[in-house]
């Protein structure tokens, strides 16, 4: 099974090449759902949370998730802090499923993950995406997706590393501006680059 890790900044639109690589036949992993389906399912990543995040905690001793965003976007500590504690039970989770989708023999499989690099999930990929996108852009997107005010959104971005990082760090680099078209044909010439194998010599 050939893993393709895409990772980019909130509002890059790293989960929209991941459904554009699904259109070709990829399944993926989003680690942004399997956080938040650990985080009503998992007491073991509960309790760690509430021991080190409590003012995070509602009236029915569950993590409100806005509140903890409110934190750890506000504190870089803080952000470091919930991903020590994060990323080993999303690893562990997204491990478990690619077991199961080895045995189902999937071809192709993209790991969505923004913190790919700080979780170290990008050593189980064979290659890897960057998306990057101008901040109004990603500002704006953030504001559609999650309600929030431009404040908070651009809080959240500057929490986050610069499109610098990724084009060290990946291995491609697609540029979001916005025209869904172009993106789509980017990435659809990125996808059969990345999966067309080496050349063969004649």
């Amino acid at each position: 099974m050939f893993t393709i890790g895409i990772t980019g900044g909130s509002g890059s639109g790293k989960s929209t090449v991941a459904a554009l690589f699904c259109e070709k036949g990829a399944r993926t992993i989003d680690a942004d759902i399997v956080y938040h389906d650990l985080l009503e399912g998992s007491d073991a990543m509960m309790r760690s949370l509430a021991r080190r995040f409590p003012e995070a905690l509602n009236s029915s001793g569950k993590i409100n998730r806005r509140a903890l965003a409110d934190i750890v976007f506000s504190n870089k500590d803080a952000l470091s802090d919930l991903n020590a504690i994060a990323h080993k039970f999303v690893i562990d989770e997204t491990e478990k499923t690619m077991a199961k989708l080895y045995e189902e023999n999937v071809e192709y499989l993209c790991i969505d993950a923004i913190a790919l690099f700080e979780s170290e999930m990008n050593k189980i990929c064979d290659v890897t995406v960057g998306v990057i996108a101008p901040r109004a852009l990603r500002i704006s997107r953030i504001i559609e997706r999650d309600g929030i005010d431009t404040m908070a959104a651009s809080a959240r971005i500057s929490a986050q590393p610069e499109d610098s990082f990724y084009k060290e760090k990946c291995d491609f680099i697609l540029t979001n501006n916005g025209d869904i078209d172009e993106l789509k044909n980017e990435a659809e010439k990125l996808f059969n680059t990345i999966t067309k194998g080496p050349e063969k010599d004649e």
